[in-house]
């Protein structure tokens, strides 16, 4: 008789759960856990360029803030640099480019405080537009979701994007587009997230 096969199952997925704050940012959750909390300090006092901050709500399917998301941001520095080992010297002390925050457990809203990056330069040789690359998880979402934000005053390098320009459909490279705007005498650049249904941001597979 021919050998009956035993198939294995499918490992059982997991979200990133509702505490998921508790771990990764502690001090935002009410937790005194480090001395100093990881991941606020985006560019440090001494990072040249514009000054801005960049908020917006995570939105679901049903037009609802999600608010109990986690986001972290990686950027170069107004010159395009990244702080990396690769790159001695060529950023400013105390400049990281990371950064996490948490959305604001009543109102969903999220925030941070950076400098504007410059272009980069990308792998193929080709420059990117100036971006912040972003990485989410919440609740429900069973893989982080990586998306990048490009900035409104920037249509010219935008348009020439590589990365930019692998979205087909012009509506929905608008989604990856935070809009410029003063309050108080600051840059700010609101940016929502969609995670499904109308005007859903643009995710990669990466």
């Amino acid at each position: 008789m021919p050998q009956k096969l035993d198939y294995l199952k499918e490992t059982a997925s997991q979200t990133a759960g509702p505490y998921v704050h508790i771990g990764l940012a502690p001090g935002a959750a009410g937790f005194d856990i480090y001395e100093r909390e990881l991941g606020w300090d985006i560019a440090g006092p001494n990072a040249g360029g514009e000054r801005i901050r960049v908020e917006g709500d995570v939105i679901d399917g049903t037009g609802s803030p999600v608010k109990d998301v986690l986001l972290e941001a990686w950027q170069a520095n107004a010159e395009g640099v990244y702080a990396h080992p690769e790159h001695p010297g060529e950023v400013e002390e105390g400049f990281r480019g990371w950064g996490r925050v948490i959305t604001d457990f009543e109102t969903g809203e999220w925030g941070f405080d950076t400098v504007k990056p410059g272009p980069v330069m990308g792998r193929n040789g080709r420059m990117m537009a100036p971006h912040i690359n972003l990485w989410i998880v919440a609740r429900g979402v069973n893989v982080g979701l990586n998306t990048r934000i490009y900035f409104s005053d920037e249509a010219e390098a935008n348009a020439a994007d590589p990365v930019m320009g692998l979205v087909e459909w012009e509506v929905r490279r608008q989604t990856l587009v935070a809009q410029r705007a003063e309050r108080d005498g600051k840059v700010v650049y609101r940016f929502d997230i969609r995670l499904q249904g109308d005007g859903e941001t643009v995710f990669f597979d990466i």
